[in-house]
């Protein structure tokens, strides 16, 4: 898992005008929290929060806040990340501190690795699931987590619990649900008959 460090800045002014003068500023509105504490309104830019998301793990990257008072230091990982449709920057970041001795529970996302048998033969290779619920200390949450599907044939699947895990990492979603499947080709259809 990636580390990385976030400079972040208190406010003490909260509200939608704040919010847009912020990011007009090229500023993120931002709130931490975590346990035994209470809300902290912060704001970063967008440009540090935007390195702090990039690489594989992504929305999973430990970071260390630095500034902010009592935040100094911290460790955080963001629980929430809001972004303009339309212009793809952030509007909002809900950071969560953590303790680096306690389990996390996170969202990490899948990767397949190979080419099944199945779809050689003409299968169609169907991805249930793009990210599983995983719990974890942080030191151990995955970038991903790899599945691969070399020796998967038609009209086969590989279910939550046939999946090999890192070490410390735990899946919280039902070990019977299907991740990845290789579907059949679909019957062609028949030739009219002749009149």
């Amino acid at each position: 898992m990636q580390q990385k460090q976030l400079n972040v800045e208190l406010r003490s002014k909260t509200g939608k005008g704040i919010s847009r003068q912020l990011r007009s500023a090229d500023m993120v509105p931002g709130v931490v929290y975590g346990k035994g504490m209470d809300p902290i309104a912060v704001s970063i830019k967008h440009r540090e929060l935007r390195s702090a998301t990039a690489g594989e793990g992504g929305q999973n990257n430990l970071i260390t806040l630095v500034g902010g008072g009592s935040l100094d230091q911290s460790m955080a990982i963001i629980v929430d990340l809001q972004r303009d449709a339309l212009k793809g920057t952030y509007k909002h970041v809900d950071l969560h501190r953590i303790n680096m001795t306690e389990k996390l529970r996170v969202t990490v996302p899948v990767a397949l690795k190979g080419t099944a048998i199945g779809v050689k033969e003409g299968g169609l290779l169907d991805l249930a699931h793009h990210e599983l619920h995983v719990e974890c200390l942080p030191n151990n949450i995955p970038d991903h987590i790899e599945i691969d599907v070399t020796n998967l044939a038609i009209a086969h699947s590989i279910h939550v619990s046939e999946i090999v895990l890192p070490e410390g990492v735990k899946v919280l979603d039902n070990p019977k649900t299907p991740v990845v499947s290789v579907l059949g080709r679909a019957k062609e259809a028949e030739a009219p008959a002749e009149a």
